[in-house]
């Protein structure tokens, strides 16, 4: 039994993932942190985490940005191994987290879903192809008109898996054109953000070549894909030594 603190509990992820472990019987959320103690919950909940009191294999986080400096000290000083699935984090958090990996095991992707990660390898494969062949990458999200963060984190890490994996980090870039007259470079990936509506997430990568177009797409209709990758990874992250994992890691383990 794999015992969790749900940090963000009263969030609407952190609900998802409370109603999805509630039927899990080999994971227990023990507490639950959030500054706003607004729902019932099954477990105890505290504003801050260390207030807990109850003991843990991991945490998961989904927060906000601004709440992770405190989730990277305390998992840092209780060695509780942290499911980080805030995005929108600044390069200075980025680092905090590095160097925390180095103190307890630290999970952290910018999406949950196992589709997506898929996905990101599934594109690496394509773009050693594509690219070479001339083909020029597009990547098109949309997300629902309450997301703070543009582009998203997952239109971010896609463009990654395809430069850093495949392309050696030589392409840019480019997320607005408006201002831009004149034809496209070649060693650019544009990424482009929509928002509107409850569109909870959907990205499409687009490979353009001369007279034709190869579109991989991931639709997500519903919050529950990202809790149940977050439970996945966190039974995946627990007990494991200290170390920075990723979503590829816990795919890779089910294989």
């Amino acid at each position: 039994m794999v015992k969790i603190i749900m940090h963000g509990c009263c969030g609407h992820m952190g609900q998802v993932i409370s109603d999805l472990v509630e039927k899990d019987t080999n994971a227990e959320i023990v507490a639950g942190i959030d500054v706003s103690n607004h729902i019932k919950n099954e477990y105890p909940v505290y504003q801050s985490l260390w207030d807990c009191k109850e003991e843990a294999d991991v945490i998961i986080d989904f927060t906000s940005a601004k709440a992770v400096d405190g989730l990277i000290a305390y998992s840092a000083e209780k060695k509780v191994p942290v499911v980080l699935c805030t995005t929108g984090l600044s390069e200075e958090q980025l680092k905090s987290l590095e160097e925390a990996s180095s103190q307890v095991a630290v999970l952290r992707s910018a999406n949950m879903s196992l589709g997506i990660n898929m996905l990101m390898k599934i594109l690496q494969d394509a773009a050693k192809i594509l690219v070479p062949a001339g083909f020029d990458i597009e990547i098109v999200e949309k997300h629902h008109n309450r997301k703070l963060d543009a582009p998203s984190g997952t239109a971010l890490a896609l463009a990654d898996a395809i430069n850093d994996g495949v392309l050696g980090g030589e392409y840019e870039y480019k997320y607005d054109r408006s201002q831009d007259h004149k034809k496209r470079e070649k060693k650019e990936i544009g990424i482009s953000a929509v928002r509107g509506g409850t569109i909870v997430g959907d990205h499409d990568v687009i490979f353009a070549g001369t007279d034709e177009v190869i579109t991989f797409s991931h639709t997500a209709y519903s919050r529950a894909i990202f809790g149940k990758g977050a439970i996945q990874a966190a039974k995946y992250l627990a007990g494991k030594p200290a170390g920075f994992y990723h979503m590829s890691d816990v795919i890779n383990a089910q294989v």
